[in-house]
């Protein structure tokens, strides 16, 4: 399923949103631009690699600043066109409501929290991995968890493949990012013990949505208290 549009009338431009997804394409096109062994070096420091943040806590490993910076960075880094495009996309999506509902600049800190959080919980479930992970996702999966907390009962215009044919649907975002978190979830059981095959960061998705929904609870509260009075 590809979310195409949200059925929500925004009355303020997502600037946040808009600079993360130029900040994303800007890194991109920088790393294309690397030559290969740079680049692999590029991905090596700064995206995430599990085994290299357990080092913090060793005699003589890393310091607080080295284990810190690629739980930024690596939100900014992407494998391949492909993996950035879809990326942006969901983005662009669910992300503009989720800003007009926080305000800007609580956007930006969440959307970051979020990062760092999933980029946490994918550590501890690959613990002792030398596979470097990159991508956004996992902040993207924070926003995905917000705005189902946020606004459940939207649609989501989707793209559905059958076989040769594409067709649109417009599903309520419950069941939507309900079942993609559902998806998540379940992929993440059956990679347990396999956390130096590289692939999909199913934990990181898993854990950017739940902090995501858990971090807009209370905005969800204020929306329904106005929405009374």
């Amino acid at each position: 399923m590809i979310p195409l549009r949200v059925d929500i009338l925004r009355t303020r431009a997502a600037l946040v949103n808009g600079l993360l997804i130029a900040l994303n394409v800007l890194a991109f096109i920088r790393e294309l631009t690397l030559p290969a062994k740079v680049g692999r070096a590029l991905v090596y420091s700064f995206g995430l690699v599990p085994a290299h943040e357990q080092q913090l806590f060793v005699k003589h490993g890393i310091t607080v600043g080295q284990a810190i910076l690629p739980l930024f960075t690596s939100m900014f880094l992407h494998g391949g066109w492909l993996h950035l495009l879809g990326n942006m996309l969901f983005l662009w999506v669910f992300g503009g409501a989720v800003e007009e509902a926080l305000g800007h600049f609580q956007y930006l800190i969440f959307y970051l929290t979020c990062g760092v959080g999933s980029a946490l919980v994918h550590t501890l479930f690959n613990l002792g991995s030398k596979v470097p992970t990159v991508g956004a996702s996992g902040a993207i999966s924070g926003v995905m968890g917000a705005f189902i907390v946020l606004f459940p009962r939207a649609r989501v215009t989707t793209l559905i493949p059958a076989l040769l044919l594409f067709f649109t649907v417009r599903i309520p975002a419950f069941m939507m990012l309900g079942y993609w978190f559902l998806m998540q979830f379940f992929s993440g059981v059956g990679s347990l013990g396999m956390s130096d095959q590289g692939g999909v960061a199913w934990w990181a998705h898993v854990g950017g949505f739940v902090l995501g929904a858990l971090l807009v609870l209370g905005v969800r509260t204020k929306m329904r208290s106005a929405a009374y009075t």
